[in-house]
């Protein structure tokens, strides 16, 4: 994992899967959820979201999501 131009790492994790209903949260099938990858900060996770979101479109119940997981990590720290 490489660092920011700040010299500070701020992993982010790229998850999605097929989700049971449009409007919830719960994936249909856990063990099928794609863990794209985790990537040094917001900008790299965000063009990786992306481009599988895009890869998807054509199923409506597909969802990726970015997690922030430094604010996970350090939940107290001002400025996660």
């Amino acid at each position: 994992m490489t660092e920011t131009s700040s010299g500070k790492q701020l992993p982010h994790l790229v998850f999605g899967g097929e989700l049971t209903h449009l409007d919830g949260m719960e994936f249909k099938d856990l063990s099928k959820v794609d863990i794209v990858g985790l990537f040094p900060n917001y900008a790299s996770a965000h063009a990786a979201w992306k481009a599988k979101a895009q890869s998807t479109v054509d199923n409506a119940h597909m969802r990726y999501f970015v997690v922030h997981l430094h604010r996970l990590l350090d939940p107290a720290k001002p400025g996660n």
